[in-house]
């Protein structure tokens, strides 16, 4: 994933999705924002499911020159020919997922609220921590992400982050100048119109960003 003036959007996909529909979703609303990546964050963990849904994505994505990466199976992401793997888990599996995949794969890794968490998986070898829920959220423990973490991170570590979890455009606005993406994922497919949707959280990120 590339750096960029200001905070690009990083998209992550449902829980579940329709391979009947989805991919058709997917790249419409590729065509209509750019985007640094695509997360497969299915729920589901039967391995010819997130073949299928990752060869579906896969189409859609590199045609579009944008990198698709699986959630936390790093072992069948390799055998897809993914760009790389999201961890949930902080530091534990970084540097085994770095080893089976090599030094070009994205490995990025899901960090909670914790800098502590962040900076192990740096250290670790990671390409981007991200933290969250940035937002209210009643999932977990309902622990937030606060800005003040966003904005440490910002001014301390070099490693790119990611603010993800329960976003809307006022926080998308105010987290904008602390931090290098956006995960977005449930805000926009829960919405009746994704593709109007990531539009309005694209625009909320340069009004933040000061462009």
């Amino acid at each position: 994933m590339s750096e960029a003036e200001h905070p690009q959007i990083y998209l992550i996909t449902p829980p579940e999705i329709e391979l009947s529909r989805f991919p058709d979703q997917l790249a419409q609303v590729l065509d209509i924002q750019e985007v640094a990546c695509v997360r497969l964050a299915l729920s589901s963990h039967d391995e010819d499911h997130l073949s299928r849904a990752a060869d579906a994505c896969r189409a859609i994505t590199h045609d579009r020159d944008v990198a698709l990466v699986l959630d936390t199976h790093f072992l069948l992401a390799e055998r897809l020919g993914l760009d790389g793997v999201h961890l949930l888990d902080g530091s534990r599996n970084v540097r085994a997922a770095r080893k089976e995949l090599g030094p070009d794969a994205i490995v990025g890794s899901f960090c909670g609220n914790s800098s502590h968490d962040g900076m192990s998986a740096g250290e670790a070898g990671v390409d981007y921590v991200s933290f969250g829920p940035a937002g209210a959220s009643n999932l977990g423990d309902g622990t937030q992400a606060e800005l003040d973490l966003f904005d440490w991170w910002s001014q301390t570590i070099e490693i790119p982050v990611v603010a993800e979890g329960a976003l809307d455009l006022d926080l998308v606005r105010s987290i904008a100048p602390y931090t290098d993406f956006f995960g977005i994922g449930d805000e926009l497919w829960q919405s009746e119109d994704p593709a109007q949707t990531i539009k309005h959280f694209a625009n909320a990120i340069a009004t933040g960003s000061g462009t």
